[in-house]
Formats: C-alpha cells, sequence, structure tokens
C-alpha cells in the first residue's frame, strides 16, 4: 500500500484521494472524506483511535459477500419455486383419447353434475395431483374381448398359438382342467369368448370395483346353467347353436339384471369332449354323419324316383285318356253315320247293298297300287289264282322321248 505524502498540496482534512494495496487484492478508493481518522497506518491501540482499517474493510466485504449470497440464494430459491409452480400445473395436465371418456374424481366424488358434466371428452385436461383429484379413464370407443376358462381342459399358450390340444390325460386334474356337468350326468369342456362394448361408461366404471371379473362370472354362471339343460351328445354335436343361444340368453338376462353398462357384441361358445374320450366321440360322430349321408342319398333317390314313376304314370293315364276319347268319337261318329244310312237300308235294303259295295270297290281300287282284273270265264268254271309275294318291286320305267 502506497499513500501520498503530507503537505501543504494536501492539507488534513480535505477531501482526496489516494491509492494501496491491499495484500489479497487491488483496486483504488476515491474517498470524499477527512482522512485524519482513516490514518490506519499510524492509529495506535488503546488510545481512543478509531476502529482499524483492515478490520473495517473485512467487515464491508464480508457484508457485500454475504449480501450477494442471500441475493443468489434468493434467486436460486425463486427459480426452484417457479419450477416447482410449473412442475405442479404440468404434472396435472393429462389428455383423454379419441377413444375414451374420463372422470375427475375429488376426493373420491366425481366432479361435475350429470353425465356431461361428469364425463370428460377427448382432448387436453387438468386436475389436482393426487390424492386431491383422481383421474378414471374409461376405454368407451373399443371393442374389449373377454375368454373363460373354467370349463376347458388346461392348455398352455404355446399349443393355444398352434391350435393345438394337448395330450390325452387318463383324468382330470382338479384345479388345473376346467369341465361342466350336462344334463344327463356327463362332463364337456366349455370355453366363452366374448366381445363387448362399454355403453354406459359411468355405471361401467363406478358401480363394481371390477366389472370385467363381475362379467366373467356371468359369462361362467350362463355356461353352467346351459350345460345342466342340455345332454353331452346335444351340447357337442347335435345341438350345438341352441345350447349356444342358451348361454347367450342366460348372459343376456345377468348383464341386465346386474346393469354393467356394457352391450354384448359377439359370442363363441367352444364345446369338445374330455380328451381322453375324444377320438371315440369322433369315431361315433363320423359313423353318424355317414350314416346322416346315406339317409339322405336314399330319401333322395326315394323322391326321384316317386317323382319318375308319377311322371310316367301321368303319360300313361293321360295317354289312356286320349286313346279313349278318341275311341269314343269314332264310335260316335261311325254309330251316328250308321244310324243316318238306317233309313236307306230300310227303304231298299238291295239297292243299299249295291251301292256300300260299289263304295267299298271305289275305295279299294282308289288304295290299290296294282289293279288285277279276272274275268269270269265262259265255261263258268273257277280260275286259279297265284300270287308271288314279297317279288322284287318293277323298276319305273322312263317313257321313250317322241
Amino acid at each position: 500500500m502506497s499513500e501520498q505524502p503530507k503537505g501543504p498540496g494536501s492539507p488534513q482534512g480535505q477531501p482526496h484521494s489516494h491509492e494501496h494495496d491491499h495484500p489479497d487484492h487491488d483496486h483504488h478508493h476515491d474517498h470524499g472524506h477527512d482522512h485524519s481518522h482513516h490514518d490506519h497506518a499510524k492509529a495506535a491501540p488503546g488510545n481512543g483511535a478509531p476502529v482499524p482499517a483492515t478490520a473495517t474493510g473485512v467487515d464491508d466485504a464480508g457484508t457485500q459477500a454475504l449480501s450477494e449470497a442471500l441475493s443468489s440464494s434468493f434467486k436460486i430459491v425463486r427459480f426452484l419455486l417457479a419450477g416447482l409452480v410449473v412442475l405442479f400445473v404440468l404434472s396435472g395436465m393429462f389428455t383423454v383419447e379419441p377413444n375414451e371418456l374420463a372422470v375427475k374424481l375429488r376426493f373420491g366424488r366425481p366432479v361435475g353434475v350429470g353425465a356431461e358434466q361428469q364425463l370428460l371428452k377427448p382432448g387436453w385436461h387438468w386436475a389436482f395431483p393426487y390424492p386431491i383429484e383422481e383421474v378414471v379413464k374409461i376405454p368407451v370407443g373399443q371393442s374389449h374381448a373377454l375368454t373363460t376358462t373354467n370349463g376347458w381342459y388346461a392348455v398352455t399358450p404355446e399349443e393355444e398359438a398352434r391350435n393345438e390340444r394337448p395330450a390325452a390325460k387318463w383324468s382330470l386334474a382338479p384345479g388345473v382342467d376346467g369341465y361342466t356337468l350336462t344334463g344327463d350326468g356327463n362332463i364337456i369342456h366349455v370355453r366363452t369368448h366374448l366381445k363387448y362394448r362399454i355403453s354406459d361408461p359411468l355405471t361401467y366404471a363406478f358401480r363394481f370395483a371390477q366389472a370385467s371379473n363381475v362379467l366373467a362370472h356371468a359369462v361362467n354362471n350362463a355356461m353352467f346353467h346351459a350345460s345342466a339343460r342340455f345332454s353331452a351328445e346335444a351340447a357337442l354335436y347335435h345341438e350345438k347353436a341352441r345350447f349356444q343361444e342358451a348361454v347367450v340368453g342366460k348372459l343376456r338376462d345377468s348383464i341386465s339384471t346386474l346393469s354393467l353398462g356394457i352391450s354384448i357384441e359377439t359370442v363363441d361358445v367352444q364345446t369338445s369332449a374330455p380328451l381322453e374320450v375324444l377320438p371315440k366321440f369322433e369315431e361315433v360322430l363320423t359313423a353318424q354323419q355317414e350314416g346322416d349321408a346315406k339317409i339322405r342319398d336314399a330319401e333322395g333317390y326315394a323322391r326321384s324316383a316317386l317323382n319318375r314313376a308319377g311322371g310316367d304314370a301321368a303319360v300313361i293315364r293321360n295317354a289312356g285318356l286320349n286313346a279313349s276319347n278318341q275311341l269314343v268319337q269314332t264310335v260316335s261318329a261311325e254309330a251316328k253315320y250308321f244310324s243316318d244310312q238306317l233309313p236307306y237300308y230300310r227303304s231298299n235294303p238291295d239297292l243299299f247293298r249295291q251301292r256300300w259295295l260299289l263304295e267299298a270297290r271305289t275305295q279299294v281300287f282308289t288304295n290299290a297300287q296294282e289293279k288285277h282284273f279276272l274275268p269270269v270265264r265262259g265255261d263258268g268254271r273257277t280260275r286259279e289264282l297265284r300270287l308271288l309275294l314279297s317279288r322284287e318291286p318293277q323298276k319305273p320305267v322312263a317313257k321313250e322321248q317322241p
């Protein structure tokens, strides 16, 4: 540190400026005060002297550093508070997808009155963080699938993917293989595939804790209810359509009674005999199908033969009727002709006979291709007539040109 020398040019008590060096830093001071009490180089302790200049500078620096530290701390705190506010706001943002509806719960109760206010439509929304508010999203725009296996035999996912049946076992494993009892006391396997949509979102979401579990129980109940009303053979083969209708009917009744808030799209009921006896069932089914096919063929042949015989009988009957009609008409015409000729016969029988004989000869001669006349011999003896049958026909001879 260097001080300017005192002298006329720098009277005591006048404002002045000086330069001095601190051990740890360099700076210039331009003091506008009296320097008499600032002579910290020669002030003696214990003589009512002011605080040493070195201690005052440390206090100022410490105060300034503390001030700067507090200022920085306040800035950090304000930044953190702003970040927390932003994070708080962003944490409450959520989106509802186009195929969803959402319900905002405030302390466990839906916000709003009625479905129009309580159901949030697709888009951006905001809610207070949990546990103040909670958002429940309801997928209403998509089809949901449910498959119940309580009545189906155990199958691995790999076998299911390959559409293969597991190996047959000698007995069912309780707790692993599912089954149902039929009305005739047999065991069959039944599996139901269900597709449904949410028709009443508020009922579906809040009437039961897990509506899908309730629906699964309803499907199993319908399956067991229908199985008890059909025989094994009817449920497996002959009345499969009626068995599925029974399952669907019972399921619809249960859904309506429980008010699950869903609508059924499709129901597919799959049945199977126990695996260990399934080959025998299939052999019986094959034999029945072959027998049914032969019965149908025989019935078709019988119908065809009956139709053909009926057609032939109709043709013969019609031909007989036509012939009889023609005969009756012919006989009627001849009877009328003879009736008309009867008066002429009665008036002159010889003349009538000669006239008929002449008409008969005329008709015969008209139709005959060859005519031979045998005149009566003068001696009164008869002539011997010899006819050559099947002779060669005479070829026509061309006439000579003149």
